[in-house]
């Protein structure tokens, strides 16, 4: 078997940990959620509901990654108690990570294509009859959308072929930092546009007509499920990296650097694309169509437009192209954990898997568009997002909760040793009850009414 990796640095592991947390959900949901809900209140709700929920599972994995030293599968076998079958959880898991990869590919493939279109200038004076002709267009013809993520799982199967620290972490460092440079030139762009002082106050300032449009109940449920899933936590992906760090720093220290940088790119998200609408007269609760259809009207008539706006879609690939190799390299430790592989080989194996069973998702938008196998008006992509997004990853907080606080899995006791060791912020041993009792209701009420919501909410 392959000797076990680690990596180099300590703002290595923080950087790949963010790049893997840090997606398109950060730029594309956080800020389009915020304007359905009512801007600031749900902003704060957001934060309040990271540190009870996200944080405290965060350092679950990170502790169970670095107590094993193994990926989540023979992790959980090591740390299980004897005759106990914590570690079935470990398939399901793996199935996940592969999963979320058939789909995530190919929208980071539409990222990647939509940076090459506004590069070209394709977008600069463009009216909203030709950029949603541009959208339905690539969303029609599978040679793009198989081809742009052909080559996205190609970018990233080479990272994470050639080594830990010499490929995933170096490259993953720079992309990182790039990432926030880019994001800061937008937000200091978007915010000296004429009128972004309106978009600020809607951002930042709490409205209680639209918490009372939108109802108390949903935008405190939003901002909790926000919270949840915007760290990727529950199937492993931040386990792994755990179990390539040192003991010379605590967890919660770690775990709260991590989980700042995902919310300093969530919020100035909202901070370059909130002003930019006020700007131009866009509505900012307009959905999910707000990345591909709506703001690239915006940069088409914006002086320097089309550089701004490359640049932003660069941006955005780059958040996406954080999580493939984040993602990725939680399927190579598989491979290499549990088949001994070499790392490329593994990243060949991986590579061409992903690819394959990534195709379906990009023709169930076209071709195989009449396939809709979870209710009609879906696609495959919908199945998809739902076994990862409403079982893999609440599921799987749920049963890390239970795993790191309950006798019967690995237990409070082991956690809060591993968690605290090393020097930094350390757990109080008075959060005992809330590790053990409240963190696992909470999770699990998201877990399962999750599943409820999606078919009869």
């Amino acid at each position: 078997m392959e000797k076990r990796e680690s990596l180099g640095s300590r703002l290595g592991f923080i950087l790949l940990s963010a790049g893997c947390a840090i997606g398109i959900g950060n730029v594309w949901r956080f800020p389009y959620i915020t304007g359905q809900y009512g801007g600031g209140f749900f902003v704060l709700m957001y934060v309040v509901f990271l540190l009870l929920l996200g944080i405290p599972i965060l350092t679950m994995e990170y502790a169970v990654g670095r107590a094993s030293r193994q990926s989540i599968l023979p992790a959980l076998r090591r740390l299980e108690p004897a005759g106990s079958r914590w570690h079935l959880w470990g398939y399901a898991a793996m199935a996940g990570n592969y999963v979320l990869l058939f789909f995530y590919s190919v929208i980071a493939g539409w990222i990647l294509y939509y940076a090459y279109r506004m590069a070209s200038g394709s977008f600069v004076g463009a009216g909203t009859e030709e950029i949603e002709a541009c959208f339905h267009g690539m969303m029609a013809r599978p040679q793009i959308l198989i081809g742009c993520m052909l080559l996205v799982v190609g970018i990233t199967a080479l990272v994470c072929s050639i080594g830990l620290k010499s490929s995933v972490e170096g490259i993953t460092k720079r992309m990182m930092l790039a990432l926030i440079a880019i994001m800061l030139l937008l937000g200091i762009r978007s915010l000296l546009l004429p009128g972004a002082g309106e978009g600020i106050r809607f951002y930042l300032r709490p409205s209680l007509a639209g918490i009372r449009k939108a109802g108390w109940g949903k935008v405190v449920y939003a901002a909790l499920n926000q919270s949840f899933f915007t760290l990727s936590i529950g199937m492993g992906g931040m386990e792994i990296y755990g179990s390539y760090i040192d003991k010379k720093k605590s967890l919660a220290g770690e775990a709260l650097i991590v989980t700042g940088l995902d919310t300093l790119v969530a919020i100035v998200s909202g901070l370059i694309i909130f002003p930019a609408c006020f700007a131009y007269g866009i509505a900012p609760d307009s959905g999910p169509s707000l990345i591909f259809l709506t703001l690239p009207r915006v940069f088409g008539g914006m002086a320097g437009g089309r550089l701004w706006g490359t640049l932003f879609f660069v941006f955005l690939f780059f958040a996406a192209l954080s999580t493939m190799i984040g993602v990725f390299e939680n399927d190579q430790a598989f491979l290499i954990d549990l088949r001994g592989m070499k790392r490329r080989t593994a990243g060949v194996v991986n590579g061409v898997v992903i690819a394959l069973l990534s195709i379906p998702c990009a023709l169930g938008f076209n071709v195989w568009s009449a396939v809709q196998p979870l209710r009609p008006g879906g696609n495959i992509m919908d199945l998809e997002d739902f076994f990862v997004s409403n079982l893999c990853l609440p599921l799987g907080s749920f049963l890390f909760c239970l795993f790191c606080s309950s006798r019967f899995g690995w237990g409070f006791e082991n956690y809060l040793r591993e968690v605290n060791e090393g020097k930094g912020i350390k757990v109080p041993r008075v959060l005992g009850v809330y590790f053990r009792y409240v963190l696992p209701l909470l999770v699990g009420f998201l877990a399962f009414y999750g599943i409820f919501s999606y078919f009869w909410g």
